[in-house]
């Protein structure tokens, strides 16, 4: 049997099912091999929006086969849906990770703060995107922008309506030059109807908010990547209500900067910023230069991040464990089988 010929192409969506691939300018409805599926420990090595993959063209070119997933050089990764410890990956290779908040209802700092924290994990940059700048209260603008700003330190804080105009400008300008992002936010924060507005037409479904707590239907129910007139690319994904952190290698410390220089004062190097003497994060609260619900955030995250990471060493070691034992019997199979064919 002759080999097959292997291309490169872009994974631009996915289905329960099946992916939509970009190969030479067009779209190709994908699956995977059996070999993939059967050899994949856990999602993660499978394709997601993003992913650059070997594929093979089938049915005269009209149809693709993936074989494998080529190198990541970016990877959002957010807590799986059912509770386990595997992550699920949102998108791959991305420059920028937008974080989509409205200034109605929609508006929660720590959400905002969870997202950002799995940003900065993934490699990428995150920019936080403030949307309905029209529905947000005069009054309360300034001082929503300045908590935004001061749960973001690092991350560009941008506040636009996508209705008017106002402010798309600028995030058409951190797509400058064909990068490629991605959009997370939960329902409601105004993440599809902000694509149409790059896009400059109905490229993603937008749905009705409840007026009573700005909350929206799932109106984008797959992951798919949209070309956009100004040269950039954009991952639209699900609303989501909770956003788990799978993992915190650098995130958490780079999203909580600002605790981090605090904790540098501290009498003792590992202090748990619990009531510890000597505690300068504790002293900048009573100053008020540090939030009382930024502190909280912070333990929050770390105790889940932690509790993740001791779920996955005790993942490891049963999965070691296994293999060793499957190993000595692998071992007792050939001791025995020799001493059988001995006559012993």
């Amino acid at each position: 049997m002759s080999e097959q010929k292997m291309f490169k192409a872009l994974v631009t969506a996915e289905q329960r099912g099946g992916f939509t691939v970009l190969y030479e300018g067009g779209e190709l409805p994908a699956v995977i091999t059996g070999k993939l599926a059967g050899e994949a420990v856990s999602r993660l090595d499978y394709p997601v929006v993003g992913d650059e993959v070997e594929m093979s063209l089938h049915d005269g070119g009209a149809k693709a086969v993936i074989h494998g997933v080529l190198p990541r050089r970016t990877l959002l990764l957010r807590k799986a849906l059912d509770g386990a410890s595997d992550a699920q990956p949102v998108a791959a290779n991305v420059d920028k990770v937008f974080i989509v908040m409205g200034l109605d209802g929609n508006y929660n700092i720590a959400r905002m703060e969870r997202m950002l924290t799995a940003a900065w994990d993934s490699g990428a940059i995150p920019v936080v995107a403030l949307t309905k700048k029209d529905l947000c209260p005069p009054e309360e603008l300034a001082a929503r922008l300045d908590a935004a700003a001061l749960a973001a330190p690092g991350a560009r804080v941008l506040c636009l309506s996508s209705l008017s105009g106002e402010g798309v400008a600028e995030v058409e300008a951190e797509l400058a030059g064909g990068l490629r992002c991605c959009f997370v936010g939960s329902s409601g924060a105004g993440k599809s109807t902000l694509v149409n507005r790059l896009a400059g037409r109905e490229a993603a479904l937008t749905g009705e908010v409840r007026e009573d707590d700005s909350r929206g239907r799932h109106t984008t129910t797959g992951r798919q990547l949209h070309r956009l007139p100004c040269g950039g690319q954009v991952i639209d994904t699900p609303g989501v209500r909770e956003f788990g952190v799978a993992y915190s290698g650098e995130g958490l410390a780079t999203s909580f900067a600002d605790i981090g220089e605090l904790a540098a004062g501290c009498r003792f190097t590992d202090c748990s910023h619990s009531g510890e003497p000597g505690c300068a994060v504790a002293a900048a609260l009573e100053t008020g230069a540090l939030e009382p619900e930024r502190l909280k955030s912070y333990h929050k995250l770390r105790r889940e991040t932690e509790r993740q990471e001791l779920r996955n060493d005790l993942k490891k070691r049963l999965a070691a464990k296994g293999r060793l034992k499957r190993f000595g019997k692998l071992v007792r199979d050939i001791t025995e089988e020799k001493r059988r064919l001995r006559g012993g």
